[in-house]
């Protein structure tokens, strides 16, 4: 990985934050459920891709704002506070990217899948924990928010950044795939 800032970083940085800018504004990255969370979120997704692809200051910026977004957008007493709607995010994309540099060289696609998981654990058990810290949810709440809410957060944050990252991998090694050759080979036929 490069070190400092690079025009890819930023290009990178700007599409994920606007993605999650885009998420948060429409409310697609949120979707209600009856939990004591209110919402389900894709919202730390761009986060952990930037990590993984860009290193832990790309990830922490984009997990700012999806933290401000979350605060910005405020349906519940609960994120109304920074310390629950912004501090926890920052850490989404580090940890996801120091999980990939730890298991990249064994299996790269494990160490996205597995990146993705963490990242998306990451944003539950810190939000839930700052929720139970200040007094917002009673721990047992908070364990049903983590298994109800989550899991299923963590298994879409699995999928969606092993295709968006396997995807950019393929493309950035300059490999075409088995249909783009299949393509060639048929306009050359004539149909």
């Amino acid at each position: 990985m490069e070190k400092g800032i690079t025009v890819r970083k930023v290009v990178i940085s700007g599409v994920l934050g606007a993605i999650a800018i885009l998420l948060g504004v429409t409310r697609l990255g949120y979707i209600p459920v009856p939990t004591a969370a209110g919402n389900a979120t894709i919202m730390h997704i761009p986060a952990v891709i930037g990590g993984i692809m860009e290193g832990w200051p790309v990830g922490m910026a984009i997990g700012l704002i999806f933290g401000l977004s979350s605060f910005l957008n405020a349906t519940s007493v609960l994120f109304k506070d920074p310390l629950v709607a912004i501090l926890p995010r920052l850490f989404i994309g580090v940890t996801a990217y120091f999980t990939y540099r730890a298991l990249k060289r064994a299996n790269p696609y494990l160490a996205i899948g597995v990146a993705g998981f963490v990242g998306s654990a990451t944003n539950t058990i810190l939000v839930l924990l700052m929720a139970v810290l200040r007094h917002y949810l009673a721990f047992g709440a908070a364990v049903t928010v983590a298994v109800v809410n989550g899991l299923p957060e963590a298994i879409v944050s699995v999928i969606v950044t092993l295709a968006v990252v396997g995807a950019w991998m393929r493309l950035g090694s300059g490999r075409k795939s088995k249909l783009s050759d299949d393509d060639a080979d048929d306009a050359g036929e004539g149909v």
